[in-house]
């Protein structure tokens, strides 16, 4: 850890879906449970970052795990530097000498636009911790060589964004270790190892704890390489990857219409599920769709899809029954924006008509890259 001056800084990037909040928050925990045992002062806190308004999956089921929290929302960190330094600083003024950000899935940059602009502009405020790249099996099997690549239903452009990911880190994380065999994991490591031979590699399972303690040593006994390199952010391969995507966001309020207590875990699989077949029908797929829904005291239900292909997976079900829930729906899609929020209209319609649902909206955004693009004055874009 830095000295008492400044504050240590860590970026945990990596694509959507790869498990980015559930490693900030078993890194946060194992920090935290370090500093009590040794009797140490401050802890460690976490800024979740995404692009659109405060109404993120990430943010709420973090605020479940008992970490201190900050969102910057409505931009990527690496265009809101002034902000950056705003939150980290408000969360050290809460004690916390260790922050944990992420970055949107599909963002690149965080090199060049954050470590590089607080190693330059605020030498004395912030120790840099290595910028460390998750990669989860799913996602890793789009870059392997030959015969051993697989067809994941993703474009083929959104390749350039894992790797530009995995150029910039300082350090690797194979993630999600506990999904794969003994012979997988080593046949994974040894393959990004071999693609990336000047970059440390580790596996762990957030999920689980295991290689947790590991990353924490790893991570507390380095710093940040905070080098320039030439990633290629100006080239025609980001711009037809960025066009690729699109960004959704809802908060909406679920009531039984006659009061009746119903099994919400039930209404969420169905609504995910219903999405993801109106993908498949239009050709179409979500590298990321999550849901986060809190019912009362410490009850949540949280889940998520990592590809059209893949099974639904349940961070946590509801341990009861409700007359009414508020859930929130993220998406990143390769799909046109028009397109997924038809997708997500009808499978409310149908947990609406199948559960007796009234359906009160609070909140929607939906917009594709070319979109965002205008909307910040025609700036081109760097997620």
């Amino acid at each position: 850890m830095s000295d008492a001056n400044k504050v240590d800084y860590m970026i945990v990037s990596g694509f959507l879906g790869a498990g980015k909040t559930t490693t900030m928050i078993a890194l946060a925990r194992c920090i935290n449970a370090r500093l009590k045992a040794q009797g140490r002062e401050g802890h460690s806190a976490i800024i979740a970052n995404d692009l659109g308004a405060k109404n993120l999956v990430d943010a709420d089921y973090t605020r479940t795990a008992d970490v201190a929290i900050n969102e910057i929302t409505g931009d990527c960190i690496c265009y809101v530097t002034e902000d950056l330094v705003t939150q980290i600083e408000r969360l050290a003024s809460d004690g916390a000498n260790i922050v944990i950000s992420d970055i949107p899935g599909a963002g690149v940059g965080a090199l060049d636009h954050v470590y590089l602009t607080l190693k330059e502009d605020y030498p004395e405020r912030f120790e840099l911790l290595p910028l460390t790249c998750l990669v989860d099996p799913m996602r890793l099997r789009m870059m392997l060589p030959g015969d051993a690549r697989q067809d994941i239903n993703l474009p083929e452009e959104i390749r350039f964004l894992l790797n530009v990911q995995l150029l910039e880190a300082d350090l690797i994380v194979l993630n999600k270790c506990d999904l794969i065999d003994e012979d997988e994991r080593e046949a994974d490591l040894e393959f990004i190892r071999k693609a990336y031979p000047d970059t440390p590699v580790m596996a762990i399972s957030a999920r689980t704890g295991e290689g947790i303690e590991e990353l924490v040593d790893y991570l507390l006994t380095h710093k940040a390489n905070a080098l320039p390199r030439d990633l290629g952010l100006d080239s025609e391969e980001f711009d037809a990857a960025e066009a690729q995507m699109c960004w959704y966001n809802r908060r909406f309020f679920a009531k039984e219409r006659n009061g009746k207590n119903i099994d919400f875990n039930a209404v969420v699989e169905d609504f995910m599920e219903t999405i993801r077949n109106g993908l498949i029908e239009a050709k179409r797929n979500v590298p990321h769709l999550k849901l986060f829904a809190a019912g009362e005291g410490a009850d949540f239900v949280k889940c998520s899809i990592v590809g059209v292909d893949y099974d639904l997976e349940f961070e946590r079900k509801l341990q009861q029954e409700y007359t009414a829930i508020a859930i929130i729906v993220n998406a990143r899609a390769t799909c046109e924006s028009e397109t997924f929020g038809e997708i997500v209209e009808d499978a409310m319609d149908e947990i609406k008509a199948a559960y007796n649902l009234k359906c009160n909206v609070i909140f929607t955004e939906c917009f594709g890259f070319a979109d965002e693009g205008r909307r910040n004055g025609g700036r081109a874009s760097r997620y």
